[in-house]
């Protein structure tokens, strides 16, 4: 915390979204921004191993789980929702999938009234915040601070699963964060080269050495 706990900007979570916001304003030397994180640091050995987020997903000390209501569209039962309270929110305890989204969904957003994303208006962001070690393209990032790796285990079950969806009639797609969302393959991991890329490692960890930034956690705002 600065001397007179005077701030241009307080940002509220540090989440996969508020860890890249307080890393941008900060960036501006003349801009004293506060992050408040109601969770702890994401120094763990859990949150940085790729197959920790076994132990940390359910874990009271980096999640919170949510009870879903039951629905039809899980046979009536109730689902455990859990989502980050930590350095990082859920970037630091989930499954590592990298996926943007449906192209469509973002269309249909602008369509309704949500100007400024649709997809081709979001694609821009999503190519600058990623590094890709596939390479640069149209769709793809390749000099942002989000490592994504392809996957790196070979297992001929899944090549067999692969294979029979193709036969069924699927088209391969080797990139679903590029042209087309359709098909099937193989996902992507939000991996650098042994640790989870979380947003709090990509972009706030950069960022504290910056003395215009503040961070406080164990802080629960109400």
């Amino acid at each position: 915390m600065n001397e007179n706990n005077q701030y241009d900007y307080i940002v509220v979570g540090s989440g996969s979204a508020g860890s890249i916001v307080a890393s941008q304003l900060s960036e501006d030397p003349n801009i004293r921004v506060l992050l408040l994180e109601a969770g702890a640091s994401n120094n763990h050995l859990w949150l940085q191993l790729p197959v920790g987020y076994f132990r940390a997903i359910y874990d009271d000390r980096f999640s919170r789980q949510f009870d879903t209501e039951p629905s039809e569209n899980t046979g009536q039962r109730n689902i455990i929702w859990p989502r980050g309270r930590v350095l990082g929110g859920s970037s630091s305890i989930n499954g590592l999938v990298f996926i943007r989204g449906q192209q469509n969904d973002f269309d249909d957003w602008e369509t309704l009234g949500a100007e400024g994303w649709g997809y081709r208006d979001v694609l821009p962001t999503f190519r600058r915040l990623e590094c890709y070690d596939g390479g640069s393209s149209q769709y793809r990032g390749s000099l942002g601070k989000l490592m994504v790796s392809d996957l790196r285990n070979k297992d001929l079950n899944c090549d067999a699963w692969l294979e029979a969806a193709q036969q069924f009639g699927l088209p391969y797609n080797p990139d679903f964060n590029s042209e087309s969302t359709y098909g099937v393959g193989k996902y992507q991991l939000s991996i650098g080269k042994r640790w989870r890329s979380s947003t709090a490692n990509a972009f706030l960890r950069p960022a504290r050495k910056r003395e215009n930034l503040s961070i406080k956690t164990n802080a629960l705002v109400t």
